[in-house]
C-alpha cells in the first residue's frame, strides 16, 4: 500500500500540471458523504500534518459518490484520492514558499470577466453568478476559495516556466525532424521466406514432435438426434401431442436418462460422430456442440424447426491427422521462418553487420529495388503511419525494417536526407516555435518536479486510512 501512495512522488506536481493550466469553472457540490471527522493525521508532508478531516472534505467536494467509492474500495479508490490530496498539499505549501498571492480586487475581476457570468450585452450578470452557485451547491465563498486556489496554482508554473522561449535553432531543429527529406531504397521481403508448401514431411513431423503439448486439440465422440413432429409423434404439426412428448423427454434428460435410453424409450434413430475435432462441420450444428464440449454432456436445444438432443460421448487430446492441421503447421513453420530471418537481419544491423553492399547483394538485381522519396513524417504511403514515423527518427545510410498496411515486411535504407529549414517569423514559424516552448516547458516542470520530490518526504498513517475504509463497509 505504500508503495502505491508513494508512486506520486514520481511526479507530484505532473500529473495536475494539465488541470492547472486549463481550469474550468466547474466544481461538483454533493451531500457529504461523512457527517463529520475527526482531526487525525492521515499522512504527512515533512512537519505538516494532513488530518483526517482535510480528507473526507476532499472526498466530500470530489465527483465520487458514497456508494461509488464502497464500490472502488477494493480498487484502491482511497489511496488515489489520498495521493490527490498530498499532491495538492504540496502545491500549497510550494506556493506558500514562494509568497504568491492574489489580491481580492484581482480575483473579482476575474468573476467579473468570465464569459459564464456575462449577459447579452456583454456584462456581468450577478443573477448568472448566483445561479451557477445554486446548480452547484456551492457558496460563494467556496467557489472564491476554489478559484484562489488555481490561480494562485497557476501563478506557481508561471513562476516555473513563465516567459519561456526557445532559441530558434531548437525550433528548427524540430520542424527538420519532422519535415526533412527522404529518399527511401526498399526490398520486399516476401521472396526471401520460405513457401509454406516447401517444408519437407521431415520438418513438419519434426515440428509436431517438438511442439506435440501445444498443437493437441480436444477431439470428441458424441450422438446426437434431431426430432422433429415426424419422428416422434408421427406427425407433420408442431402441436400440443409433440410438446407435452418433448416435456416428458425433457423430464427423463434431467432425472439421468442417456440419449441411448432415450433413443429406445421414443423409438428415435441416433447419429453417431467420432473424433471431431471442429474442422468439419457437416450439419450447421457440430460447430454449436463442439463449442459446448466443456458443458453439460447431454443437451436438448429448439432449433426452431426441430429439436437437437446430443450427448458427448467422450472427449480427448489428440494431435490431429487432417489436411487442415498439416496446412496449421505448415502456416506455423512459415511464420517461424519469417521471424528467425528478420531476427537474424536485425541482429546484422544492430551488430553494424550489414552494409550497402549486402543490401545491393541481398537485392540480386535493381529490379527488386523499389524507390520513394519522403516529404515529411505523416505523408500517407503503402506503409504503416508507425513505419514512417520509425524511419523519420533513423539517421542518414543506416537500414531498418517497416511494413505496410497489408504486414509484409520490407528492408528499407535511407539513401539521403535533405535538410529543410524555416524562415523566421513566418506563420509556420510560430507554430513549431509554440511546439519549441512546450517541449523546453516541460523539461522545465520535470526539473522542477525532481526538485520537489527530494525536498517533501511523505508518511502515511497506514491505522488512520484503514479507519476511513471502515466508513464504507
Amino acid at each position: 500500500m505504500l508503495g502505491k501512495l508513494r508512486s506520486f512522488s514520481k511526479g507530484k506536481l505532473a500529473t495536475v500540471l494539465v488541470a492547472i493550466i486549463i481550469v474550468p469553472f466547474v466544481f461538483w457540490g454533493m451531500g457529504s458523504v461523512f457527517s463529520g471527522g475527526n482531526t487525525n493525521s492521515i499522512a504527512k508532508i515533512n512537519n505538516h500534518n494532513v488530518s483526517t478531516k482535510d480528507f473526507i472534505f476532499h472526498l466530500n467536494n470530489s465527483e465520487l459518490t458514497n456508494e461509488m467509492i464502497r464500490e472502488k474500495l477494493k480498487d484502491n479508490i482511497l489511496e488515489e484520492q489520498l495521493t490527490k490530496l498530498i499532491q495538492k498539499k504540496v502545491i500549497e505549501l510550494e506556493i506558500k514558499r514562494l509568497n504568491l498571492s492574489i489580491s481580492e480586487e484581482a480575483l473579482a475581476n476575474i468573476i467579473k470577466k468570465n464569459n459564464i457570468f456575462l449577459n447579452e450585452e456583454g456584462k456581468f450578470s450577478r443573477l448568472k453568478y448566483e445561479k451557477f452557485l445554486l446548480e452547484r451547491n456551492l457558496s460563494a465563498a467556496q467557489f472564491e476559495a476554489e478559484l484562489k486556489n488555481n490561480e494562485l496554482q497557476k501563478q506557481l508554473y508561471e513562476y516555473i516556466a513563465g516567459g519561456v522561449q526557445s532559441p530558434f535553432f531548437k525550433t528548427n531543429k524540430i520542424y527538420n525532424d519532422q519535415y526533412k527529406g527522404i529518399d527511401l531504397e526498399y526490398i520486399k521481403l516476401n521472396s526471401f521466406y520460405k513457401n509454406k508448401d516447401s517444408f519437407t514431411d521431415i520438418e513438419i513431423n519434426e515440428y509436431i514432435k517438438n511442439n506435440e503439448e501445444n498443437l493437441k486439440r480436444d477431439s470428441i465422440d458424441f450422438t446426437y438426434i434431431k426430432i422433429n413432429p415426424n419422428n416422434l409423434v408421427q406427425s407433420n404439426n408442431f402441436d400440443d401431442e409433440f410438446f407435452k412428448k418433448i416435456d416428458l423427454l425433457e423430464n427423463d434428460i434431467f432425472n439421468g436418462m442417456n440419449i441411448d435410453a432415450v433413443s429406445s424409450k421414443y423409438d428415435l434413430k441416433l447419429t453417431e460422430i467420432k473424433n471431431f475435432i471442429g474442422d468439419n462441420y457437416e450439419e450447421e450444428f457440430f460447430k454449436e456442440i463442439y463449442e459446448k464440449k466443456d458443458q453439460d454432456k447431454i443437451q436438448l436445444i429448439d432449433k426452431n424447426e426441430y429439436f437437437l438432443l446430443y450427448e458427448i460421448k467422450n472427449k480427448i487430446k489428440i494431435v490431429p491427422k487432417s489436411n487442415d492441421f498439416y496446412d496449421l503447421v505448415k502456416n506455423q513453420l512459415q511464420q517461424m521462418n519469417m521471424f528467425n530471418y528478420n531476427k537474424e537481419l536485425l541482429n546484422k544491423i544492430k551488430d553494424k553487420k550489414f552494409g550497402t553492399n549486402d543490401f545491393y547483394k541481398l537485392a540480386n538485381d535493381n529490379n527488386k529495388i523499389e524507390t520513394i522519396s519522403l516529404n515529411s513524417f505523416n505523408e500517407k504511403t503503402i506503409f504503416s503511419t508507425d513505419s514512417i514515423k520509425h524511419i523519420y527518427t533513423k539517421p542518414n545510410n543506416s537500414f531498418s525494417l517497416i511494413n505496410d498496411s497489408k504486414k509484409n515486411i520490407y528492408l528499407a535504407y535511407i539513401k539521403n536526407i535533405k535538410s529543410k529549414k524555416l524562415t523566421k517569423g513566418a506563420g509556420q514559424s510560430n507554430i513549431f516555435s509554440q511546439f519549441a516552448d512546450h517541449k523546453v516547458k516541460n523539461n522545465l516542470y520535470i526539473s522542477y518536479d525532481n526538485v520537489v520530490n527530494k525536498k517533501y518526504k511523505i508518511e502515511i498513517n497506514h491505522k488512520t486510512l484503514e479507519r476511513v475504509k471502515n466508513n464504507f463497509n
